[in-house]
């Protein structure tokens, strides 16, 4: 393929750093990120990436970086149901405004497409399983209103102003340079990082709550797919199977060989209680197959976690 000016809103975070790696074999990578969430020793080994300080809120700074654009990966985004439920307002400005600007930068550059990462979020707690594009939206967080708003932006510009776009549902994705640091930290590397210390991982509710873990590289390879594509429109990026929190809690500990007790606490606002995507639409129009089991990819996670 002919080599590309791409640009990765976010990319030095933790999804955004592992498509950079990724993109930067065979094409130009600019990275656009305001270090807010992450972390600049995340492109350290990447070369040839030209990384820009700044926030998506930029308009000015992101119609500059897109001048001589072909594909725009906007990843950038203020993450976690928790932390939008203490702030709103910062989440609607970077997560809504955010994306409307990169839009907008988009169109007014002649970039060819834009890919979003979206989230299964954006579903809510409906209780049909799996969950298909076609289902009603039921947000229970601003988190997940932010980036159904987002989904709507994006197609109103591929409607009115010809840009193409694509939205990917993310389910709870995992793997290297995931930060555990954060009190808002996804589960998967909290587990991990309490259990290598030998302390009881955290469970909010009874444990029994079921997800669709989605190992990085999928998701890399769904961007991928979806800008080399023709395709438009919302698609589920996921494993398409369940695990139930109680076991992940156990297999961690079982791959590590360290066994601790659990420790329960009150579920939170905003969580979901079952999580599970059906992928045929990413098959059978992006070509996306999940190529790590849930297995697989934890054991690669809790390598780089112990070399870190």
């Amino acid at each position: 393929m002919t080599s590309k000016n791409v640009v990765v809103t976010g990319g030095a975070g933790f999804i955004g750093s592992n498509l950079v790696e990724e993109l930067a074999k065979e094409h130009h990578v600019k990275v656009i990120d305001d270090l807010s969430t992450g972390h600049i020793e995340n492109l350290d080994q990447i070369r040839g990436v030209e990384f820009i300080p700044g926030s998506i809120t930029d308009l000015d700074l992101l119609r500059e970086v897109f001048s001589d654009v072909d594909w725009v990966f906007h990843q950038a985004a203020l993450p976690s149901v928790p932390r939008s439920i203490e702030d709103p307002i910062s989440s609607n400005r970077v997560n809504v405004d955010g994306t409307l600007n990169v839009l907008v930068a988009a169109r007014d550059c002649g970039a060819d497409k834009v890919v979003y990462a979206s989230s299964s979020s954006v579903y809510g707690d409906t209780p049909t399983l799996p969950k298909q594009e076609d289902m009603t939206s039921n947000p229970k967080s601003p988190y997940a209103i932010t980036k159904l708003a987002g989904e709507y932006y994006c197609r109103i510009f591929s409607d009115i102003y010809g840009l193409k776009t694509v939205s990917l549902r993310y389910f709870n994705v995992f793997g290297p340079r995931q930060d555990p640091r954060s009190q808002y930290a996804a589960v998967i590397p909290l587990f991990i990082t309490k259990i290598l210390n030998r302390t009881p991982p955290t469970i909010f509710g009874d444990g029994t709550q079921t997800r669709d873990f989605t190992f990085v590289k999928d998701v890399v390879q769904a961007n991928i797919r979806a800008m080399e594509s023709g395709a438009v429109g919302v698609f589920n990026i996921a494993c398409g199977r369940q695990i139930v929190l109680n076991d992940l809690a156990d297999e961690i500990m079982k791959i590590t060989g360290i066994e601790t007790q659990k420790v329960y606490e009150p579920p939170r606002a905003g969580d979901i209680k079952d999580s599970l995507a059906d992928i045929s639409r990413a098959r059978e129009i992006l070509g996306y197959e999940p190529r790590f089991e849930l297995n697989s990819g934890l054991a690669e996670t809790i390598r780089w976690f112990q070399k870190s």
